[in-house]
């Protein structure tokens, strides 16, 4: 049987110039490690989304 995986999909907010706190980033980092979340994918600046978005999986 193959395992089955839960996601979850989290928008960094930005300031008013785009960028964002490297402190936010560990934080949200942390919090997610600490519920069982594993990071997999970040995407950043397409032409539709200027914020970070975090990809975590964890076993459903």
């Amino acid at each position: 049987m193959s395992t089955q995986w839960k996601y979850q999909v989290v928008e960094l907010k930005t300031g008013l110039m785009g960028g964002f706190k490297l402190e936010a980033l560990q934080e949200e980092l942390d919090k997610q490690g600490r519920n069982g979340w594993e990071l997999v994918n970040v995407v950043h600046a397409t032409p539709t989304v200027s914020s970070p978005t975090l990809i975590f999986k964890k076993e459903a």
